[in-house]
């Protein structure tokens, strides 16, 4: 492929505006930690659930979802459509609770809900496990994807890819922090809608595709085209949807959609002006991040399976690149070869852009750990201003080189998310429960995240070298979610408990509310000491709330991919149980916000 004049001209320009944003917020970015990482808690909803959505669109999404979909269908993609639960219940339970709490990181949470030594440990080890270890191997499966689509478009070499799109990224991150950030997502997420939108609608309508019709009526589309999958085999449907939607939402830490919230979700939700601020920002992203984005991804792997029907056939077709690098997930930007001269070049600046977005948030979200929950906390405890943001400016170039270093170690984009899937096997549920099961501690934690790792090595690593037959990816899932969920229920009955002042000063705090923290508030009060109790629980009505927004959501998936489909019936259908899902939910929520301030304010 040869970009032409014009091309690299939008390309170039794409490059210098994103420079130009970054130099901009650095008058601000350097004062002090708070701006450098939060932005002095005062961004607009909008503009923070831009960029979670800008976040989450990264270069490799729309590579894994040409995976999935060649593999196992349009309904493969219930792997990741099922974290919209866990998306909705951060949105009406969590949000809210994360910016009452006043922190800086998700991380310093620990000590506000724990303390003591153990909870110090784990806020220090978490700080490098997942700002480090877990952050780089996020980022180096997005620069896998992208070293991909610079093989395809840029002809380039895979080191090549990484010095230029990191160094960019790297500028305009660490001279900008979150501010900078924010403001160039907004930019680069126009740009990604566009060139995503824009690159579907020509893709489907090549010579070799013919049109939407002949596409949806194709020998090769048709096995591949059902948003459900064949419930004549159970193994499909038990991997397919019922582990998603039944285990993996709630039980499975991932980075963008943790329950409970968590990671750059919570850095957004913390940079928020106030409460429904950091509301309404989880919401937008979740109604786009699920109903907005997919199906131009989706139609372009369709049309993949028509133009590039096997792997070998990409192979013939790029002789030139790797054959190792060469999968399923390739197919995504091979179908791009096929674009013209001008929006070729705004295409190449969308995936650019969707890689950029992604990496500065990681890098910035990894730096804040570095820097809050590990050198302050237990380095150097008076640290200036200007030294933390020092620190926090070196720690984001060290993490880029990491990952540039990892991402070439990397073989496909799918075998990255079920690693990191894997990992997070059954820690989610006490990512939900610690705000509301007083006897959840830091032994807890670190017992969970123990444990869940070291049964995601054994089976991804040394389990194949005994020769024995390995589980499937569902029966990996859940022996790592019955392990890991065993194994920190086991500890946390057999540890001492968090002390009473501390659970006491977080209640008052946070007010999260519910009968889990009946035994708290009895014996303080039994002590004479009162603490404020709500008048009334609103968790169950966000519960109700969430179950609305996810009703209200997939209908709008699943309508826009009936109209496509040409399935006037069901699209309409799905679009009724959008918009009335829709009203009842913003009712119900309009309700819950009148609730809440009347016992705030009390």
């Amino acid at each position: 492929m040869i970009l032409g004049t014009l091309d690299w001209t939008i390309i170039v320009t794409f490059f210098i505006i994103s420079l130009l944003i970054g130099l901009y917020a650095s008058r601000t970015a350097g004062k002090s930690m708070a701006n450098y990482f939060l932005s002095g808690r005062n961004m607009p909803w909008w503009l923070l659930g831009v960029s979670m959505v800008a976040t989450t669109f990264s270069c490799d999404t729309p590579n894994l979802v040409t995976d999935i979909v060649r593999q196992n269908g349009v309904a493969g993609n219930w792997a990741w459509w099922a974290f919209l639960l866990t998306g909705m219940l951060t949105v009406f339970v969590y949000a809210k609770l994360w910016r009452r709490s006043e922190v800086t990181t998700d991380l310093e949470f620990y000590e506000l809900r724990y303390r003591g030594k153990m909870a110090a440990f784990l806020r220090g080890f978490r700080a490098l496990y997942l700002g480090v270890f877990f952050n780089v191997m996020v980022m180096a499966s997005v620069s896998l994807a992208v070293i991909k689509i610079g093989a395809v478009m840029l002809n380039w070499e895979a080191w090549q890819t990484l010095l230029v799109l990191l160094t960019i990224t790297g500028i305009y991150s660490t001279i900008g922090g979150l501010k900078g950030i924010l403001l160039t997502d907004f930019f680069q997420f126009i740009i990604s809608m566009v060139g995503t939108i824009g690159a579907a609608i020509i893709l489907i309508n090549l010579p070799q595709v013919g049109s939407l019709e002949a596409l949806v009526s194709h020998e090769n589309v048709v096995p591949k085209m059902s948003m459900l999958p064949d419930f004549s085999n159970t193994d499909i449907v038990i991997t397919l949807l019922v582990l998603p939607i039944a285990v993996q939402w709630w039980s499975v830490w991932y980075p963008g959609a943790e329950p409970g919230g968590g990671g750059y979700v919570a850095q957004r939700m913390l940079s928020a002006k106030n409460e429904k601020g950091a509301v309404k920002a989880t919401l937008f992203f979740n109604a786009a991040h699920y109903a907005l984005r997919p199906w131009p991804w989706i139609l372009v792997a369709l049309a993949s399976l028509i133009v590039f029907p096997t792997i070998d056939s990409m192979r013939e077709a790029f002789p030139g690149i790797d054959p190792g690098i060469i999968h399923n997930d390739f197919a995504y930007p091979a179908m791009l070869s096929f674009l013209p001269t001008g929006f070729l070049g705004l295409v190449v600046a969308s995936l650019i852009a969707a890689f950029m977005s992604t990496i500065s948030t990681q890098i910035n979200w990894g730096s804040s750990y570095v820097v809050n929950d590990f050198y302050k906390r237990f380095v150097n405890p008076q640290a200036s201003e200007r030294q933390l943001v020092r620190v926090g400016q070196l720690s984001t170039v060290g993490l880029l080189i990491a990952t540039g270093l990892f991402a070439l170690l990397l073989r496909n984009a799918l075998q990255a998310f079920d690693i990191l899937l894997q990992i997070g096997a059954g820690t989610g549920l006490i990512f939900i429960l610690r705000w509301f099961w007083w006897r959840i501690s830091a032994y807890s934690e670190l017992a969970a995240m123990i444990i869940s790792f070291v049964v995601a090595l054994y089976l991804e690593f040394v389990h194949p070298l005994t020769g024995m037959e390995l589980p499937s990816t569902g029966g990996k899932l859940l022996l790592g979610v019955g392990l890991t969920t065993i194994g920190w229920l086991v500890v946390t009955f057999l540890t001492p408990p968090t002390d009473k002042a501390t659970l006491r000063s977080f209640y008052r705090l946070v007010h999260p509310g519910g009968p889990g923290w009946k035994k708290v508030i009895d014996e303080a009060e039994a002590e004479g000491e009162m603490i404020e109790k709500q008048k009334s629980w609103d968790v169950p009505q966000g519960i109700l709330c969430m179950m609305l927004g996810v009703v209200s959501v997939y209908g709008a998936l699943f309508a826009t991919g009936q109209w496509l489909y040409a399935n006037y019936g069901l699209a309409s259908f799905f679009t009724v149980l959008s918009i009335v899902s829709s009203y009842l939910l913003f009712k119900v929520w309009a309700s819950m916000n009148r609730k809440s301030e009347g016992v705030l304010a009390k």
